[in-house]
């Protein structure tokens, strides 16, 4: 999957289908959203927890982006300019349902406290696989909704999604040196409440995944019918990420990283849907006569 913010960018590309949209032209427009709508589409996703905000927030974002496209006046690169105004709407958009109830560990560490630890059998271990997985994506999603936004939006940038801290700093309009301490932050208070609770991180920890997976089934939060991770999913977050993206890294760090990495992504998430309603948006026929 294409990730604009990796040293793999290609500013020409854009420029000339932004050039194109400009005069009008409605398939350069559809493939400048497909440069990039796939991997603002997961980071949202990331962001809210939800497939449904997600989609929405992508949209929004992504009309706003594209109404504005002739004040770029290649001052900065466009991933830059583009990036500054999508994450600034991440950062603002309206209160999402999650946050409300993830509004702070203590919170998602009550929420845990809730659900019993029952007894497994190695068979009954077998069975719930999937589960398991299912309850592993859920929880570890909401941690970082306990994050404040900018903290969480630092966080899945540069430690799941792998961006070098120097486009990152650019982006956020910042020093290096403090995108580094905000990231320095998120990681240690996200971190910390892994290690006090997470089973994942430090097997003296209680808490199971597959003993939770047990008891949300028995009272009915999980069934089939309601999984978010799907067989069909066979790429991850990590696939955004490139070798030499990897910074800032250490060898304590790892095992969180790859329990986040290990995220599903989504690249077939109604990417047709978006789009359609995007060239169809009455204001941007208007603006570039298409």
């Amino acid at each position: 999957m294409r990730n604009p913010l990796s040293n793999n960018y290609s500013e020409e590309e854009n420029l000339i289908l932004i050039d194109k949209v400009l005069e009008g032209d409605s398939k350069a427009l559809d493939n400048l959203v497909n440069i990039h709508q796939s991997f603002i589409y997961n980071v949202a996703w990331k962001m809210t927890h939800s497939n449904e905000d997600a989609l929405d927030l992508t949209q929004e974002v992504l009309i706003k982006v594209i109404t504005k496209l002739s004040t770029f006046k290649k001052e900065s690169a466009f991933r830059t300019w583009l990036y500054r105004i999508v994450f600034n709407e991440f950062l603002q958009t309206k209160r999402k349902d999650k946050e409300k109830v993830f509004h702070s560990f203590e919170a998602h560490d009550k929420q845990l406290n809730s659900v019993p630890d029952p007894e497994l059998t190695p068979h009954e271990e077998l069975e719930l696989k999937e589960y398991t997985q299912e309850v592993k994506f859920r929880c570890t999603s909401a941690m970082l909704i306990c994050l404040d936004r900018e903290q969480r939006l630092i966080y899945l940038l540069a430690t799941s999604f792998g961006i070098d801290h120097n486009i990152g700093a650019e982006i956020f309009g910042i020093s290096k040196e403090n995108f580094r301490v905000k990231l320095s932050r998120a990681r240690k208070e996200l971190h910390n409440y892994m290690e006090y609770r997470c089973g994942l991180i430090k097997k003296s920890n209680p808490c199971r995944c597959v003993k939770k997976a047990k008891s949300a089934l028995k009272i009915g939060a999980l069934n089939e019918h309601n999984l978010i991770l799907k067989s069909t999913y066979t790429k991850k977050i990590g696939d955004f990420v490139t070798e030499n993206q990897d910074y800032m890294t250490e060898v304590l760090d790892q095992k969180y990283i790859e329990i986040f990495r290990n995220h599903p992504s989504k690249s077939e998430f109604d990417a047709q849907t978006i789009i359609s309603k995007i060239i169809n948006d009455k204001t941007l026929k208007n603006l570039f006569n298409i």
